[in-house]
């Protein structure tokens, strides 16, 4: 007959190594959740973070758009200038953002949707940079054309107005009155005021030039000023003492004597009178007129 007071210790022993298996078991699969759990955790921080780098990237690649599409000389208008203030602005925010600490799923989705927004928005302003630079180019394509209009009619208007002082000067040319017949001859004056032709130069006393006057529809009628220029044998010029200058094809010339005839269109002669109050040379004196800014014509006489 078995003692029941041996049995009794056996199967507390037992009930102790079931409470312990238990207890570790427990404590197995706690540990075993935690480490899942932990692990979970981490793989979260680390996709997280990885999101951060990735929108921060993302950032940068939209504010080098928005540098590159602003790097152009151009004028903005006011409100392009304060959507580019506004997109900067919004870069900023984001950045700040993204540089706190850790962001919980929804911080990073508002992140993620107002980087979209930014994107569609920068692109949206870059377009208008293009549309605006294409604008300017068209502009200065016109302008460069109507500036190469404006050269070309002023060049025009130069070359017209040349032609104008060209025919100008070929219409005053062409009504300019003009000489024919021109002859000199020397005379002496005796004292009785008698005068008479000579041809040695110590018995000159004056220089006759005899001229007629062309007959021209252009030239106006009327007194016409006219300018003696003498020149003696030894080819300078005699000046009397109301000796002037005057002007004669563009050119400022010095006289010898002025006088005014008047020119009527009908072919007559005219007559001037020149004496030198010095001795008169032996050799060739020339005599050269001008009227109306032109020279009329000349003659000579030789004195022995």
């Amino acid at each position: 007959m078995e003692n029941p007071e041996q049995e009794q210790p056996i199967r507390k022993d037992s009930n102790k190594i079931y409470f312990l298996v238990a207890v570790i078991l427990a404590l197995l699969g706690t540990n075993t959740y935690l480490f899942f759990k932990d692990k979970k955790a981490n793989d979260r921080i680390i996709t997280v973070s990885d999101e951060k780098t990735r929108m921060q990237t993302e950032i940068d690649k939209i504010e080098a758009e928005l540098d590159n599409a602003t790097s152009n000389n151009l004028k903005l208008s006011e409100e392009m200038l304060k959507e580019q203030e506004i997109a900067r602005e919004k870069i900023d925010e984001l950045r700040n953002a993204l540089k706190q600490g850790q962001l919980t799923q929804g911080q990073l989705a508002k992140a993620q949707e107002e980087i979209k927004q930014l994107r569609y928005f920068v692109s949206k302003y870059s377009t208008e940079i293009d549309e605006l630079k294409k604008q300017n180019q068209d502009l200065t394509s016109e302008r460069n054309e109507l500036l190469s209009a404006v050269d070309s009619v002023s060049t025009k208007a130069n070359e017209l107005e040349k032609q104008n002082e060209e025919l100008n000067t070929k219409v005053q040319a062409a009504a300019a009155i003009k000489s024919g017949n021109i002859s000199i001859s020397a005379f002496n004056i005796r004292n009785n005021g008698k005068e008479s032709i000579v041809t040695r130069a110590s018995t000159t006393d004056k220089l006759r030039v005899n001229f007629s006057l062309v007959n021209n529809p252009l030239a106006e009628k009327g007194i016409h000023t006219l300018f003696l220029r003498v020149i003696d044998p030894s080819g300078n010029l005699v000046i009397s003492n109301n000796g002037g200058m005057f002007i004669s094809d563009d050119e400022e010339l010095q006289y010898s004597y002025k006088t005014a005839v008047e020119f009527a269109n009908d072919g007559r002669s005219y007559t001037i009178d020149w004496s030198d109050s010095r001795t008169y040379q032996k050799g060739v004196y020339t005599i050269i007129l001008y009227a109306d800014g032109y020279t009329m014509g000349k003659g000579s006489v030789s004195l022995r």
